[in-house]
């Protein structure tokens, strides 16, 4: 059951706010439509339930708010606007993705994919996708996590009849099987076909709460549609006439039902009847016409891949199978699930960050460039050495391995920011650290597999060319490696923290060339004052000071820890990482705001 309480959007300047007060219930086994005009504020009711807009007001899922539920993609599915994921990859592998982030099998995947009839697309680029085909996808990524719930905001948007009547009838029988429905919509005869309960609102208020048959009832008699900038005094004069008419006692009544702004719907009346009213009152009227709301049946299109019951293409491409909610049924729509495993963060950013061709991009083309800077450096008689193996020159910030690595982590947020169920501020505070552990674990192979690999490509690169007259191993090279790896791995990290944090792909990526630029040079100036202390002496004073005596190699790899320190850079990496990890945590436990 879905339970919204008191719903409020924070107040626009100089606007009311676009949900005001609103309270509702969506009831297990039961289809619930949202029903409103465009503007009328149910998107923004969806996300004031999903928490993904601040506002005041409280929605229960079973009884429980959206923090307090460990796995939020195996208790609610959500579809909120256009389905996100990259066009480059398959509706298998974005499927597989996000069962790894519901913690289900991958083999789900597939699952959903009969239930929604793409089967035969599997392997297919969301990018090659039609609008109907992207709309099954998003369902069946809602359907992934076996939710009890299903929040929709106006999922047959721009369908054809046909997909309209298949996602009806696979909504129907999902709501058959006990889950809870909550679809938006903004045609009341699609609300009268499909929901048994509907709630009507207007400018973000509860305007009618009606069960689906005295909905149809009321809303779906023939009328008349009129729009007029006067629409109020027309309402007024109608009602006045109404009242006083006697000529047709015999008549149905007429009945003028105010929709808001300039819209009205005039009952038990006609065009000619209106029209002449509103020429007699001097009314100006921008559109007059009858409507008489159609909700016969329509062949549902039950799959898109043109595949039979049995696999096979059927002739129209128009399969012959059984109908939605039996193919739901048998397939499994509603299947009890094995409990999500600890090593669900980790299997799903590993399929994330491999899935597509942007890393892969990114990281060949970082080096790429290494190779090309380390050999025009040799070419220019560049040093030290250690500038020239990273292929570091004096006028980049950073060396492209490096940036490489500061991009990846920033894009690693990117798919959150588009799919609700995948947001980090969903669920609760130790699955949210949870999946920035797997980022941090997946960023930082990443990075130091590309910083290893940029070290050997460009030693390879200029031994060829150049044979031994380019020294490749300067004096304390284990410390270089060291400060090499390290330097990829916190801008990395760095972007990551900074993506997460301002939900930005973009301020991730100002956070890791702010560190070179900005932090460095500040840094820099405080450390080289005369007054700024010094750390020579601190492996002797440690030693000294423990109580356990520790092998000589142990002060050796902690000078080389204090010399890595002693740069602007290291210092300047150290503190924007704590500071980033710091902020981010503190977001994820305050949470947000109600």
């Amino acid at each position: 059951m879905i339970q919204a309480i008191g719903l409020t959007s924070l107040s626009r300047r100089h606007q009311p706010p676009a949900v005001d007060d609103l309270t509702f219930e969506a009831r297990p086994g039961r289809v619930t439509v949202l029903l409103g005009e465009p503007g009328a504020g149910k998107t923004t009711a969806l996300r004031l339930m999903l928490r993904l807009d601040a506002g005041r007001g409280v929605a229960l899922f079973r009884g429980r708010t959206l923090d307090r539920i460990p796995h939020p993609a195996r208790e609610i599915g959500v579809l909120l606007g256009d389905v996100p994921g990259h066009p480059g990859r398959t509706a298998r592998g974005h499927l597989r993705m996000l069962s790894a982030a519901a913690g289900v099998p991958a083999e789900r995947a597939d699952d959903v994919l009969e239930v929604v009839g793409l089967s035969g697309l599997a392997d297919q680029r969301l990018g090659d996708f039609s609008l109907g085909m992207d709309r099954r996808l998003g369902l069946a990524s809602a359907l992934l996590g076996d939710p009890h719930t299903l929040v929709l905001d106006e999922p047959a948007g721009g369908l054809s009849p046909r997909e309209t009547a298949w996602l009806h009838g696979l909504l129907r029988g999902y709501a058959a099987q006990g889950g809870a429905v909550l679809v938006t919509s903004r045609d009341p005869a699609e609300a009268a076909r499909i929901a048994d309960q509907v709630v009507t609102i207007d400018e973000g208020r509860l305007v009618a709460d009606q069960e689906g048959t005295a909905f149809s009832g009321t809303r779906l008699r023939p009328h008349v549609v009129v729009q007029s900038p006067l629409a109020n005094r027309l309402a007024h004069v109608l009602a006045e006439e109404a009242d006083s008419a006697d000529e047709r006692p015999s008549g149905p009544p007429v009945e003028v039902v105010r929709e808001g702004g300039s819209r009205l719907l005039v009952y038990g009346s006609s065009c000619a009847v209106v029209g002449e009213t509103a020429y007699r009152h001097g009314i100006l009227v921008h559109r007059l016409a009858e409507e008489t709301m159609d909700t016969g049946p329509v062949a549902p299109l039950r799959r898109a891949d043109g595949r039979g019951a049995d696999g096979a293409a059927g002739e129209d491409g128009a399969p012959d199978g059984p109908a939605v909610p039996e193919a739901a049924t048998r397939s499994g729509l509603r299947r009890r699930l094995p409990a999500p495993s600890p090593a669900w963060p980790l299997r799903y950013e590993l399929r994330r960050a491999t899935g597509v061709r942007t890393g892969w991009g990114v990281a060949g083309g970082a080096l790429v460039l290494s190779v090309l800077a380390s050999v025009l450096l040799a070419r220019a008689g560049a040093d030290p050495t250690s500038r020239l193996l990273v292929g570091w020159p004096l006028w980049l910030p950073l060396p492209p391995a490096a940036f490489a690595a500061g991009l990846l982590g920033s894009l690693s947020f990117g798919q959150e920011f588009r799919y609700p169920a995948l947001a980090p501020d969903q669920g609760t505070v130790p699955r949210r650290l949870g999946l920035l552990g797997a980022k941090l674990a997946v960023s930082a192979g990443i990075a130091l597999l590309l910083a290893l690999t940029a070290l050997g490509l460009d030693a390879a690169a200029l031994r060829t060319l150049f044979g031994p007259a380019v020294p490749l191993l300067p004096g304390g090279w284990a410390a270089a490696l060291v400060g090499w790896t390290c330097l990829v791995l916190g801008c990395a990290w760095a972007g990551l923290l900074a993506a997460g944090l301002f939900r930005s792909t973009a301020l991730g990526l100002v956070a890791v060339l702010a560190v070179p630029t900005l932090v460095v040079p500040v840094l820099g100036g405080a450390l080289s004052r005369p007054e700024a202390r010094s750390l020579i002496g601190l492996p002797e004073r440690l030693r000294s000071a423990a109580l356990v005596r520790w092998p000589s190699g142990v002060d050796q790899g902690i000078e080389a820890a204090l010399r890595l320190m002693s740069q602007p850079i290291g210092w300047a990496l150290a503190l924007s990482l704590a500071g980033l990890l710091g902020a981010y945590v503190l977001t994820v436990i305050r949470g947000r705001p109600r």
